[in-house]
C-alpha cells in the first residue's frame, strides 16, 4: 500500500518469504525498538548513541512527496548525514555498517573517487561508434545509500554532489547526449579535519575547507570530538578487550552518568528534557541487548521503505514548527540567519523516518521530540565555540568570521595602538570608533 505516494516504481522490489514477514513482526514488536536498531547498527563501536540514531534515520528516510505529480516540484524525502571528527573514531565503520545494511548501498572513497565514477560516464563503444552512459555511484545508490567515506579529500568533486543531493537528479550534456538520470539517495558522509584534528575556534566550514552550499544540504552535521574522560574511556577500554576476546560486553556498574545543572540563560539549544534521548538510547548496567543480525536488519529495512509511508500529525507539526520558530527568533539576536526553511524540511523528513522506523503510519509527537533533540545534538556541535557558547554567526554556511574570531581581532587592534599610543586606556567611544573602522 502507498506505493503510488512513493512516485518510484521500485525497479529493485525486495521478495520477502513468510519467514522473513515472521521476523519482521518480531522486530516491530521490541518494546524499545528504537535503542534496539542504534545498538545493532555497528555494535563494534562503543558509545555515540545520537550519531548511530541519526544514521539509522538516514538508512530508513523519510517520504518523498509530489513525485507523481508532473504540475509540481517533488520534494526530496532521503536525509543526508555528514559525520566530521578526530581520527579513530569509528566513522568509517559506522559508514561500511550503514552501507552494509541499507538494501541498496553504494560504499566509495573520497581520494580514490572522480567525478565521473561519483554521477556518471559517457562512453564510446570502439565497434560500433555509439556513445552509452555507464552509472556512477549516486546513480546506483538509487532509492538506497550512498556513503562516502575521507569526504574532505575529494577536492573539485564536491561539486558534482550539488544538484543530486537536492534535485535528485543527474543532468548531463556532452558529445550531443543531453539527459537527466534519477539519484535518490541518501548520501552518508564521513570526513576528517584538516590537519588531524577538529579545532572548535573554527567553523565546520573552515576545518573541512568546505563550500556553503554543500553543507547547508546535510540534515544532521555531527562532530566528533575525542575529549578524554576517565569514565568513558574506562568503558571505552573495556569495550575493546571485551571484542578482541571475543566476549559479549557487560556494562560495569561503577559509571554513574552525571547530568549538568541547567542554567536560566539556557539557549533552546541547550534544554535537556527529564530523561534526554541519549540516555535512552544507551545501554544501562546490567543490561544485554542481543543486535539485531544485520541480514534481518535489511530486510527490516527494506520493507520500511517499500510499504509505509509515514505523515506528520498535527501535535508533531505544532512541535517541529515551535522548535523552528525559537530557532528562528535565536538567530535574529545574532544579526545572521544561518538558520532557513531547509532546517524545517529536514525536521519533517527525519520525524517521518523515526515513525517509518517503526512501521507507523502517522509520526507523533514523541518522534517529533526525539528528532528535535537529535537536531540540538547536532547544531550544538556546529554552532558552539571552543568555550561552549552558542555563537549562530559561526554558521556552517561559509567561512565567515565569528564572534569569537571579531573579537580576536578588536582584541590584536587594541594591542597595536595601545603600543603605538603607549596608553593601555580607552574610551568607551573610543572603543566604538575603533570597531566601526574594523566593520565589527
Amino acid at each position: 500500500p502507498g506505493a503510488s505516494q512513493d512516485g518510484c516504481k521500485h525497479a529493485t522490489m525486495m521478495e520477502f518469504s513468510l519467514k522473513d514477514l515472521y521476523a519482521i513482526q518480531e522486530i516491530q514488536a521490541e518494546e524499545r525498538l528504537f535503542k534496539l536498531i542504534v545498538n545493532s547498527l555497528c555494535p563494534v563501536i562503543f558509545g555515540h548513541e545520537l550519531v548511530k540514531a541519526g544514521l539509522a534515520l538516514a538508512l530508513f528516510g523519510g517520504s518523498q512527496k509530489y513525485a507523481d505529480d508532473k504540475n509540481r516540484i517533488p520534494i526530496r524525502g532521503d536525509p543526508h548525514v555528514l559525520v566530521v571528527g578526530d581520527p579513530g573514531l569509528g566513522k568509517s565503520q559506522m559508514l561500511q555498517a550503514v552501507c552494509n545494511i541499507a538494501p541498496r548501498g553504494v560504499y566509495v572513497c573520497g581520494n580514490t573517487t572522480t567525478t565521473s565514477g561519483l554521477t556518471v560516464t559517457l562512453s564510446k563503444d570502439s565497434s560500433s561508434g555509439d556513445f552509452a552512459l555507464e552509472a556512477g555511484a549516486l546513480v546506483l545508490g538509487d532509492q538506497g545509500i550512498c556513503g562516502i567515506d575521507e569526504f574532505d579529500k575529494m577536492g573539485n568533486q564536491h561539486q558534482a554532489l550539488l544538484e543530486a543531493m537536492e534535485q535528485q537528479s543527474i543532468s548531463l550534456a556532452k558529445a550531443g547526449v543531453v539527459c537527466s538520470l534519477p539519484a535518490r539517495t541518501s548520501i552518508v558522509a564521513a570526513a576528517n579535519p584538516v590537519g588531524g584534528h577538529y579545532n572548535k575556534a573554527k567553523t565546520v566550514s573552515e576545518n573541512l575547507k568546505m563550500g556553503s552550499a554543500l553543507l547547508s544540504r546535510f540534515d544532521l552535521v555531527f562532530i566528533l570530538l575525542d575529549t578524554p574522560n576517565e569514565d568513558h574511556d574506562h568503558l571505552l577500554s573495556e569495550h575493546v578487550i571485551a571484542i578482541r576476546a571475543g566476549k559479549q560486553r557487560t556494562v560495569s556498574s561503577a559509571t554513574v552518568a552525571r547530568m549538568n545543572s541547567q542554567d536560566p540563560n539556557t539557549s533552546v539549544l541547550e534544554v535537556v528534557s527529564d530523561k534526554p534521548l541519549s540516555e535512552r538510547l544507551k545501554v544501562v548496567p546490567g543490561e544485554t541487548i542481543d543486535p539485531i543480525p544485520h541480514q534481518l536488519l535489511r530486510k527490516y529495512v527494506g520493507y520500511a521503505r517499500q510499504y509505509v509511508y509515514p505523515r506528520l500529525s498535527t501535535d508533531a507539526a505544532q512541535i517541529l514548527q515551535n522548535f523552528y520558530l525559537e530557532l528562528r527568533k535565536q538567530s535574529q539576536w545574532f544579526n545572521s540567519s544561518p538558520i532557513t526553511t531547509r532546517q524545517l524540511e529536514s525536521l519533517i523528513r527525519l520525524t517521518e523516518a523515526r515513525a517509518r522506523l517503526e512501521l507507523r503510519e502517522e509520526a507523533t509527537k514523541e518522534d517529533a521530540e526525539d528528532i528535535v533533540e537529535i537536531m540540538k545534538h547536532s547544531m550544538l556541535g556546529t554552532y558552539s565555540d571552543e568555550f561552549g557558547n552558542l555563537d549562530f554567526e559561526r554558521s556552517q554556511h561559509g567561512s565567515g568570521m565569528s564572534n569569537r574570531s571579531a573579537a580576536k581581532r578588536f582584541i590584536s587592534a587594541l594591542n597595536n595602538i595601545a603600543e603605538r599610543t603607549y596608553n593601555n586606556l580607552f574610551q568607551f567611544h573610543q572603543l566604538r570608533q575603533i570597531a566601526k573602522e574594523l566593520n565589527i
